[in-house]
C-alpha cells in the first residue's frame, strides 16, 4: 500500500496540490511529475501546496519542495501553502522554506489573497 497520495486539482484558475499522507522520497516522482505537467499545460504564476492531510515529510520531502520553489522562482510565479499543521509550520519555519513561500491557513485564504493573479 502507498504511503502517499498525489493529486491536482485546479480551484479559481490555481493548480492546487494536495500531498495525503507522507511527502518522502518516495512520492518524490510523482510530485515532479505532475509539476512537470503542470509547467506544459498552463502560463504558470502560482502553485499551491495544500498539506491539510499531509501526515510527514523528511529530508527528501524538503529537498523536493525546494527544487519546485526554486523553479518557479525561476519562471517569476510562487509557490503558496496551505493547510500546515502547527508541526509542518514549525519544520518549515526551522528550514527557511517559509521564507520563500506564501502560507495561508486554508485553500480559501489563498485563493482570496491571490485572486488577481490568476495563473
Amino acid at each position: 500500500m502507498e504511503a502517499h497520495k498525489i493529486s491536482i486539482n485546479t480551484c479559481d484558475g490555481f493548480p492546487v496540490v494536495t500531498i495525503e499522507g507522507d511527502m518522502t522520497s518516495e512520492s518524490d516522482d510523482t510530485i515532479m511529475s505532475l509539476f512537470s505537467s503542470i509547467k506544459e499545460s498552463t502560463s504558470l504564476s502560482s502553485l499551491i501546496f495544500d498539506f491539510e492531510k499531509t501526515t510527514y515529510i523528511n529530508s527528501a520531502g524538503i529537498a523536493t519542495l525546494i527544487n519546485i520553489i526554486q523553479e518557479m522562482k525561476d519562471l517569476g510565479g510562487k509557490v503558496l501553502f496551505t493547510g500546515l499543521s502547527d508541526h509542518f509550520q514549525k519544520v518549515m519555519d526551522i528550514v527557511g522554506i517559509s521564507d520563500f513561500v506564501t502560507i495561508y491557513d486554508t485553500i480559501s485564504h489563498a485563493l482570496q489573497a491571490n485572486k488577481n493573479d490568476i495563473n
